[in-house]
């Protein structure tokens, strides 16, 4: 057996967490999650049915974890031959972008595809204030550092490099010069090249 199975879908935000199982150089098994048919195993593990979701078959039994952040954050800490979890001057650094990525970053993407900007008041109850201060905070950041810890790539990289990633390619995050430097970096890492290809063969295969 796999030291892991990974329940995805190629069109979600299982992207995510392949491209960290990829980085981990981790040993998974794929089970590939149609929109209209849920399996029982899924089910039985996250009831939301949600995708990405992981299970660690581990030496004290199964654990599972779901929600892309939190998938990346645990693979890099049972992977650490890969050196992908900070360095203790790092961890800061590490955490909040990673949560920031997960938390204003994602509200204020999917607010404003639904055509909710928060005015006045609104953006004092909005976790992510407004969809300006969320990129001028995230492209202060990269215009500092190339990557989320600084000069050195760590799995919170995974995370916020695919947030960024995507909103460059779906055109919800603006065309910042900070935002494409970090893009190109990430995407000349082989581990990046070789789980987009995975999926993008599987997105092929269902379309045709």
């Amino acid at each position: 057996m796999a030291s892991f199975t990974f329940f995805t879908n190629p069109m979600s935000r299982g992207q995510i967490a392949r491209w960290a199982l990829h980085e981990a150089a981790a040993d998974y098994e794929t089970v590939l999650v149609p929109w209209d048919a849920k399996p029982q195993a899924l089910l039985d593990a996250n009831p939301m049915g949600k995708v990405p979701t992981l299970i660690h078959h581990g030496d004290g039994g199964d654990h599972v974890v779901s929600e892309a952040a939190a998938i990346c954050l645990y693979l890099a800490e049972v992977s650490p031959m890969a050196a992908l979890a900070p360095r203790d001057e790092e961890r800061a650094a590490y955490l909040r972008w990673t949560f920031f990525a997960a938390g204003p970053v994602e509200q204020a993407v999917t607010a404003r595809s639904l055509g909710f900007e928060p005015k006045g008041q609104q953006e004092t109850m909005a976790g992510f204030g407004s969809f300006d201060r969320m990129v001028e905070t995230l492209a202060g950041h990269f215009s500092q550092n190339a990557y989320v810890c600084g000069d050195r790539f760590t799995m919170a990289d995974v995370y916020v490099g695919s947030q960024v990633d995507w909103g460059l390619m779906f055109k919800s995050l603006p065309e910042r010069l900070e935002f494409l430097a970090y893009a190109e970096r990430l995407r000349a890492r082989p581990a990046y090249q070789e789980a987009k290809a995975v999926d993008a063969d599987l997105i092929a295969q269902a379309q045709s």
